[in-house]
């Protein structure tokens, strides 16, 4: 690459980022409100700068070469930093007007996020919300490609290079429902439990085995799960309607009204829940607001 700063411009890494992103000239083009031409005069200076080709043509668009592929990172932490510099001193909450992207379970959407939601609706009105789901390993590119803003997450699932900050903890307990024959117990011994038929919320869709029978396993036994579904906000309908014992964590289903804990008669590993966030969003005014809002609601929910 040329030492003459002369060469490459702001304009040019948005375009480079953009194609990183996007790996189409296409859709990168439309991404910047510019003509492909543009886009496509743009790369050949970018390849003169950087002595490299950058990109290599394929059947679906681009494909980025190793060195293009290493200043992905640099690149948006260069354009963070200069969005970052050419915002106003403070942000205002109430005025601002922008999208904020969540990936988030709907375990996660029932206990924080709907009091999250209600919070931004009242201090910044203008701010569209959007959240999704997405697999364990999409994370970190959906937060480094800027698909998403941040993620609440389990620790475990969240990238080395992500910033992260501690939100809660929970743990898992037995539910039924309120008529269950179980109903009127607070304890179940292990054979008990393991005689039962079970409904298991796998988030990754169709598994039959859990955290639950990992934890049996290691004292060679079994469960009888005879039901997987993908998400927690059927469990209650679906315990009122079967003989079903379901192993959720606690936080959830004290918020169900219609369903009755037990004691789990084995230890089952709990799990915390973190804010994950990327570089790119780090020093953001608006993003920092958003987290410190977030993390302040937890704190009153779970004094």
């Amino acid at each position: 690459m040329s030492n003459d700063l002369r060469n490459i411009d702001l304009n040019l890494l948005k375009t480079l980022d953009a194609l990183l992103d996007e790996r189409s000239v296409t859709a990168a083009a439309k991404r910047l409100s510019l003509t492909q031409p543009a886009v496509s005069s743009m790369l050949t200076r970018l390849r003169e700068c950087f002595n490299d080709p950058l990109f290599i043509r394929n059947q679906r668009g681009i494909t980025p070469t190793i060195r293009a592929q290493s200043l992905a990172l640099p690149i948006k932490k260069i354009l963070c930093d200069v969005s970052v510099l050419m915002q106003p001193s403070g942000f205002k909450p109430h005025e601002a007007e922008m999208e904020v992207r969540i990936v988030a379970t709907d375990y996660t959407l029932k206990t924080i996020l709907v009091p999250y939601i209600a919070l931004l609706r009242q201090k910044a009105p203008k701010i569209k919300i959007a959240i999704f789901s997405a697999k364990s390993d999409q994370i970190y590119t959906l937060l480094e490609e800027g698909n998403i803003d941040f993620a609440v997450i389990s620790e475990a699932e969240a990238h080395i290079n992500l910033h992260m900050h501690d939100l809660f903890e929970d743990r898992y307990i037995c539910a039924v429902h309120k008529n269950h024959i179980m109903a009127t117990r607070t304890e179940i011994t292990l054979d008990e439990f393991c005689a039962m038929e079970h409904t298991l919320v796998s988030h990754d869709g169709g598994s039959f085995l859990g955290i639950t029978d990992q934890s049996l396993a290691k004292i060679y036994l079994k469960r009888n799960v005879m039901l997987s579904i993908q998400g927690f906000l059927s469990l209650s309908d679906i315990l009122a309607s079967t003989d079903l014992m379901a192993v959720a964590p606690s936080r959830l289903i004290k918020d169900m009204p219609d369903l009755v804990s037990i004691e789990p008669p084995l230890d089952i590993s709990g799990f915390n829940k973190v804010i994950a966030w990327h570089e790119r969003t780090h020093r953001d005014l608006a993003h920092i607001w958003l987290r410190e809002e977030l993390i302040k609601i937890v704190e009153k929910i779970t004094s």
